[in-house]
């Protein structure tokens, strides 16, 4: 059997192009370029294409920036994260090999990938660089030692690493919406971690936000939810699957392996110091940039674990932390979380349920507040686990694709050859897919099945 035909980063680059300010200074408008081993005179020429075809295009509809272009093999993105600067990624398009009449050709498989998530994926390069190195503004205009070759540093030291870490593959809706999955719980348990996280900020003064994650969804949080969209992809999809693999590799999970601080609870640091023991004392500390809708502030991320539930803290950078400051979170954070997970663990129990694979699937998104819930992805690891096929999904985003353009509310039904039914609604800036396997089914019954899943899931939201 042969393997999937793949999505494939081709090229990936940033560039300024007011900083060739004549001919033969081209050089100087590239700011980085993957992969490096082309050499100059391509790199230039295919900036210059680039350039070339968002100059083209904003002829025709001036004011709109260029998103992407359709070409037989590739498929080019463009985004304009700040003023004057573009990045852009160049996806090769999967590809199989074929025999008709006796000769073998090649054919590209466009319809596998979708601009729209190239898109997402391309947007998500930025914020994530963004949220751990500064925008490219703040970078230029820092006071100490802003230029432009800080700024082709810092953006050379995170993408050639970043960049191995795209799954092109199994990016879907979800890297679209960039959701918050959250977990929902009592009014009295919630209020509890609203209460002991606001106990942890007026406590430790250097802690300037918070938030709380039990088992990647999210219960509590003191950040705008934009800023919070970024750190919590960075959380789930990054941070704590290497923690946990850290964990198994050492022999023992979490549950099972107490503080290095104390024996009293199970708490311990994701970021920060590994024992009290450790000669580099407080480990190294992620610092993050986060605020920009106002002014930029720089924080350091300190990550706590105990069981399932995950504590962020964001600490004044400005702060000298000492070995003294993560113990007396310790001793207070330690105990106190582990009784908490107890009680969010026990309201978890009562609302779990078992998806069968011939039952209704869903997606939902808020726009509002960024929520989603989704019983067709099994995790939000990207992973590829999920209970439906290519197809659909590539379906769903399309729908998406679609309601876009409408103003308040709308539905779109398909059915697919191979006897898949998917409804998308739109309303209140509330989206809602329904994928449904049933041969025989009539757009009649197909409706009632999903009033009905609409009552049972999202009883508190209203539809047109």
């Amino acid at each position: 059997m042969s393997a999937k035909p793949e999505i494939t980063l081709e090229h990936f680059y940033v560039f300024n192009g007011t900083y060739a300010k004549k001919e033969g200074e081209e050089e100087k408008k590239i700011l980085y370029y993957y992969p490096s081993k082309i050499d100059l005179d391509s790199q230039i020429k295919n900036i210059g294409l680039s350039e070339a075809i968002i100059k083209f295009t904003e002829s025709f509809n001036p004011g709109q920036a260029c998103d992407y272009c359709h070409t037989h093999k590739t498929r080019q993105i463009y985004f304009q994260p700040e003023p004057d600067f573009w990045m852009v990624m160049i996806v090769g398009v999967p590809r199989v090999w074929k025999v008709k009449d006796g000769t073998q050709f090649m054919e590209y498989q466009n319809e596998e990938v979708s601009s729209n998530v190239c898109q997402a994926i391309l947007r998500q390069t930025y914020t994530m660089f963004r949220l751990f190195m500064g925008s490219f503004d703040t970078i230029l205009n820092d006071p100490e030692c802003g230029s432009v070759l800080l700024l082709k540093h810092k953006l050379d030291h995170f993408y050639s690493r970043y960049l191995l870490s795209l799954k092109l593959n199994n990016s879907d809706i979800l890297d679209v919406f960039q959701g918050l999955q959250f977990l929902p719980l009592d009014k009295t348990t919630f209020l509890r971690v609203q209460c002991f996280m606001n106990l942890v900020e007026a406590m430790f003064s250097q802690v300037k936000y918070t938030a709380f994650l039990y088992n990647d969804q999210l219960v509590w949080s003191g950040l705008d939810p934009e800023d919070m969209q970024v750190v919590y992809n960075y959380l789930i999809s990054t941070l704590l699957p290497a923690y946990l693999e850290k964990e198994l590799h050492g022999g023992s999970m979490p549950r099972n392996s107490p503080s290095p601080f104390t024996s009293s609870h199970y708490g311990k640091f994701v970021t920060g110091p590994s024992s009290i023991n450790e000669p580099n004392g407080t480990g190294k500390l992620p610092r993050v940039y986060i605020n920009y809708s106002t002014i930029p502030i720089s924080l350091y991320l300190v990550v706590y674990r105990a069981l399932s539930a995950t504590i962020c803290l964001f600490v004044d950078s400005k702060t000298s932390l000492v070995m003294d400051f993560f113990k007396s979170l310790d001793t207070f954070l330690g105990p106190q979380l582990t009784t908490l997970v107890s009680s969010v663990a026990e309201q978890c129990s009562k609302h779990v349920t078992i998806v069968a694979d011939s039952s209704p699937k869903y997606l939902y998104f808020n726009k509002l507040n960024l929520a989603y819930k989704s019983t067709i992805h099994l995790d939000n690891r990207r992973c590829s686990n999920v209970l439906t096929t290519p197809e659909v999904l590539r379906i769903i985003t399309d729908i998406n694709n679609d309601t876009n353009k409408l103003k308040e509310a709308g539905e779109v039904i398909i059915k697919t050859m191979s006897d898949y039914w998917v409804v998308g609604k739109l309303s209140n800036l509330r989206e809602f897919f329904v994928v449904i396997q049933q041969k025989n089914a009539n757009l009649i019954e197909i409706d009632d099945e999903v009033k009905r899943l609409c009552e049972q899931q999202l009883k508190s939201i209203f539809f047109h």
